[in-house]
């Protein structure tokens, strides 16, 4: 699944840019006008960057952006900060509160791109690896190609898109919703209980005799994969 960003910015012109080079370049992206919207989106998704205007209606992004790191709802989360504040003064205020990287307007889209790609590499190196691995699972995107140990294991499309979600996400439990939203897309009408019965689907076809079930359930959160022992 493509890396997802979310977008915090009240000019409709700017949204629909970054909007259409965003998606362009391959990535998912959700867009929010105010600060409150914003904040909304991040509780109900999971995201890998926020892209945050400086000036905003209802809170200033260098309020909302220290908000988040303070509340610990986005830790980890990269921050690229845009503003027209093109003072040193500024740039240093952006950063210490919590931004990863600042932009002024107005800016050259292959920069913008250059610096999201830059942000995400570093941010979640397995968002954008044509490989991605959990103990002895191995998800070769190039090749769309899943072993465990020497063992090649066949999936179908929803189970490729389940497990590669999962181990995007490697350590991270991932509610129902969010499974659906990355799997399906927001839009589709799918029960929680297709979530479980593709989930034992796959997990049939990644263990075989002793193997160790790599997929844990948590109960009344959803599901994640852990770097599994090779036997139980």
């Amino acid at each position: 699944m493509p890396p997802k960003i979310l977008v915090v910015e009240d000019d409709p012109s700017l949204v629909t840019l970054l909007e259409y080079n965003l998606g362009a370049a391959g990535y998912d992206v959700k867009s929010a006008g105010t600060a409150e919207e914003g904040e909304l989106q991040l509780s109900e998704d999971l995201f890998d960057l926020i892209v945050l205007d400086w000036m905003l209606p209802d809170m200033s992004g260098i309020e909302l952006c220290g908000k988040l790191r303070r509340q610990g709802k986005a830790p980890q989360l990269p921050v690229l900060m845009l503003t027209a504040r093109g003072e040193e003064a500024d740039r240093v205020r952006g950063l210490s509160t919590g931004a990863d990287d600042y932009l002024v307007k107005p800016f050259s889209v292959p920069e913008l791109m250059a610096r999201v790609k830059a942000l995400l590499r570093r941010a979640s190196p397995e968002r954008v690896s044509d490989m991605l691995t959990s103990g002895e699972i191995k998800l070769d995107r190039m090749a769309h190609k899943v072993t465990r140990g020497n063992r090649e294991i066949s999936l179908g499309p929803t189970e490729y898109r389940l497990l590669e979600i999962l181990l995007e996400s490697t350590g991270r439990v991932l509610s129902r919703n969010q499974i659906i939203d990355r799997v399906w897309g927001t839009t589709a009408e799918i029960d929680e209980r297709t979530i479980d019965v593709h989930i034992g689907r796959l997990r049939k076809s990644l263990v075989r005799g002793n193997e160790a079930d790599p997929i844990r359930t948590v109960r009344g959160a959803g599901y994640v994969i852990e770097a599994e022992a090779s036997a139980k």
